[in-house]
């Protein structure tokens, strides 16, 4: 009876956790099932981490309408969910006629979707607000901001969880079916779980799972971006995200301050069918800095300290034009299954309201009964390294954990780490550490303090050494033992 539900969404990133957190309002029985080993490590945790003003979407979209709302309440999200959001502001930076009249389209488009706080600024203006940049003109958006997206995804998971959702990791859906009674069977690895509902928020796999619902024929394609990260010694040149005015379908090669300190370079955008291949070449990387440089002329590589990609699950039709989000219950062939199709950007910032609309449509056709015991709140790991010296020192004096430095870099405590390691999820990678914490995230990678982590994770979880992962299923650590 245990693997009977109410509701199972497929896929637990931002907008699968968002379901999950939204759905645990009313007195449901809901589980999670994510094929990885942690809500963010694919297109939820590999993003430019920017909250997106709304302007950049075609007017009466659902891209435009859920990015608006999502950005509207990104604040109240923050407090309640204790994550970090910052409301910097974003300019698009331009130096033609032409660049002029496409950032009067713009701005003519954000306000027709309900965006605001937008406008033209001159150069004087543009280099109040970011000294270093090079244009002539832009377009600022005041609205726009940045978030920490591992942190975000974590927050809604661990909210939901609190209030009763089951997350399953490592549980890749292979097959969907129908039983007599109406009900879907869904087929794991690790068995079988039924469920009146079935949420499709597989992001990148949203294709898959849409066919297994019987609902076939979208066109799903990846378009990979890749990132350079650049160490916090260059981050004081950056006080908001600096765009080049966008194309009709890209919003371009941009440079991104991060909530800790960092620059993100990227991304480019390369369509591919291998969602899987996260490599990024070098030539990648040059083209980035080239690009990027034109726009903020700090892109040095003493201050490079890491790269990465991501994947965004495209939506195309039969011409190949990108197609707004797709939310959808097809009541004559897979009823009662939530089909979110082609979830890509602005989905990091339109999460919470995409999961709105898709609960409102649920609830268009069955009663949901209010949970009582919803809690909307939940609390975070402290950063130690944000505190005032007043407020480390008595944490140290409440908790000598907090007095331990582990990771060097980001000034993480033993205190954060054991908090990451016992987590409510139960995620014991390397690399979900690093999320909830920066640990391994600073100058040096976790050149000091990984081996550190990965004996605390053995010693806390009483594990082997050839049992801690880094970050995927197959992700080993260890393999043994150099003298045996």
């Amino acid at each position: 009876m245990g693997r009977i539900y109410d509701v199972l969404i497929v896929g637990g990133g931002v907008v699968g956790s968002a379901m999950a957190r939204e759905l645990s309002r009313y007195q449901l029985k809901i589980g999670v099932l994510e094929k990885n080993l942690d809500v963010c490590y694919e297109t939820s945790g590999r993003n430019s981490a920017v909250v997106h003003g709304g302007f950049a979407y075609d007017t009466g979209s659902l891209k435009a309408r859920l990015c608006v709302e999502g950005n509207r309440m990104m604040g109240e999200l923050a407090e309640e969910l204790d994550f970090p959001f910052l409301r910097c502001g974003k300019v698009l930076v331009g130096n033609t006629p032409e660049d002029m009249e496409t950032l009067k389209r713009t701005i003519r488009q954000g306000e027709a979707n309900g965006a605001s706080n937008l406008e033209l600024i001159d150069k004087e203006r543009l280099h109040q607000l970011v000294p270093a940049v090079v244009g002539e003109f832009a377009m600022f958006s005041a609205n726009s901001g940045i978030l920490d997206p591992f942190q975000y995804t974590v927050a809604l998971a661990e909210n939901a969880h609190a209030n009763g959702v089951d997350y399953y990791f490592d549980h890749e859906v292979t097959a969907i079916r129908r039983r007599e009674n109406g009900n879907y069977c869904l087929v794991t690895a690790h068995g079988e779980y039924e469920s009146r509902w079935v949420v499709n928020a597989a992001g990148l796999g949203c294709g898959r799972v849409s066919d297994m619902l019987g609902i076939t024929g979208y066109h799903i394609i990846g378009s990979k971006g890749d990132y350079i990260i650049l160490d916090k010694r260059v981050g004081h040149l950056l006080p908001m995200p600096v765009y080049p005015v966008p194309s009709n379908t890209y919003m371009g090669i941009h440079v991104t301050n991060t909530i800790d300190g960092n620059v993100i370079v990227g991304p480019n955008a390369e369509a591919t069918y291998d969602f899987q291949d996260y490599a990024v070449p070098q030539k990648n990387m040059d083209y980035l800095r080239d690009s990027a440089s034109a726009l903020w002329p700090h892109i040095e590589k003493q201050y490079y300290i890491r790269n990465y990609s991501g994947i965004l699950p495209k939506l195309l039709d039969e011409n190949g034009v990108i197609q707004d989000f797709k939310i959808e219950i097809r009541d004559d062939i897979a009823p009662r299954a939530v089909n979110l199709v082609g979830i890509e950007s602005p989905g990091l910032t339109a999460a919470v309201p995409i999961a709105r609309y898709a609960v409102e449509m649920i609830k268009e056709r069955e009663e949901l009964k209010e949970n009582p015991d919803f809690n909307p709140r939940r609390k975070g790991i402290v950063r130690f390294a944000k505190l005032s010296h007043e407020e480390q020192d008595r944490l140290i004096q409440e908790n000598p954990d907090y007095g331990e430095i582990v990771c060097r870099c980001e000034s993480v405590t033993r205190a954060e780490i054991l908090q990451a390691i016992h987590n409510p999820l139960g995620v014991d990678t390397m690399v979900g550490i690093k999320y909830r914490t920066r640990a391994m995230m600073g100058r040096c990678q976790g050149g000091y303090c990984q081996t550190r982590i990965e004996q605390m994770i053995e010693e806390e979880l009483g594990k082997r050494p050839e049992e801690v992962r880094y970050a995927g299923k197959d992700s080993w650590l260890l393999t043994g033992y150099l003298r045996q």
